[in-house]
């Protein structure tokens, strides 16, 4: 029996765990396990224009430069509450090695808004587009405001983001990805049914170590692929040490890879029900996730009892 191709756009903000998942995405597509209708690129660990031009690019490396890729709507940029990650991950993003990388064929001028490409790609194939968001919430809460419900037309959202029983990694409370822009992930998170959650609590225990990266560069050391996932390495694991986001052990946390894990490799992970919600207005907790832990009935459970 064959089994189909998952369909998935990916909307992301690379990103030094970006890129190793955008990467193992474009091993899965090349393996035949996965199609990658599209990308959007999202305003976060730095401005949208140099997410784009990453996204781009990697794309280049990767052998999948006919795939579209959407410029991201503005978002936490244009607020002072919280700066971007571009003392973690470089300035451009990939750890300043985007000099290093094939240029881009797409222009960040002409390109199409990723909210429009969202909505065109879920309007032609409802219920078969696997949604990937590993960046803040911009531009699917964009594409929702714009063609309200065209978010339930994906098959599924899997979202890395958030800090349930975990401190967040922007604030105290807080991650980054939902931090950035909250008022998007309050919208997603109120208006979409079918959302898988990654947060903090899993990825934190997901380190890639230099010795991780010689493996892969030993299958082909003088391929550009594993010359980019050496020095990107060597980049993420000094920023981690230096921000202590380890434990002390060398090597970086691949937050976003796990949104692939759960795709490709459910069984490990274990999942729980929740309603999760967004403080958007708090002093200390704005961008918190919120799940009720309480052995009760939840909030609204009479109302849909009897409705």
């Amino acid at each position: 029996m064959v089994t189909p191709k998952v369909k998935i756009v990916l909307d992301t903000d690379p990103g030094g765990d970006d890129s190793f998942a955008f990467l193992w995405l474009q091993s899965l597509a090349k393996q035949g396990l996965a199609e990658i209708v599209a990308v959007t690129a999202v305003d976060g660990n730095v401005h949208a224009n140099y997410t784009f031009a990453a996204a781009c690019k990697l794309l280049q490396l990767g052998g999948f430069p006919a795939v579209e890729v959407g410029r991201g709507v503005i978002g936490g940029s244009a607020k002072d509450d919280v700066e971007d990650a571009g003392a973690i991950h470089g300035a451009d993003g990939m750890g300043n090695l985007s000099n290093t990388l094939p240029a881009p064929h797409q222009n960040y001028e002409t390109a199409r808004y990723s909210d429009d490409v969202l909505i065109e790609q879920l309007h032609a194939a409802p219920g078969e587009i696997t949604l990937v968001a590993i960046g803040p919430l911009t531009n699917l809460a964009a594409a929702e405001r714009k063609s309200p419900g065209v978010l339930n037309l994906a098959k599924e959202i899997v979202i890395m983001g958030g800090a349930f029983l975990h401190p967040g990694n922007i604030t105290p409370e807080a991650e980054f990805n939902i931090a950035y822009d909250p008022e998007a992930a309050h919208l997603v998170f109120q208006r979409c049914t079918r959302l898988v959650i990654i947060p903090l609590d899993v990825t934190r225990r997901l380190i890639f170590t230099p010795e991780m990266a010689q493996q892969i560069s030993a299958v082909n050391p003088d391929h550009p692929i594993a010359k980019f996932t050496v020095a990107l390495c060597q980049f993420m694991v000094e920023t981690a040490m230096a921000f202590r986001e380890t434990g002390g052990r060398p090597g970086f946390l691949v937050h976003d890879a796990a949104t692939l894990a759960y795709l490709f490799h459910p069984e490990t992970l274990l999942f729980r029900r929740a309603q999760v919600e967004i403080e958007t207005s708090g002093e200390w907790t704005r961008g918190k996730t919120i799940i009720d832990r309480r052995h009760s009935a939840k909030r609204g459970a009479a109302e849909r009892l009897f409705h």
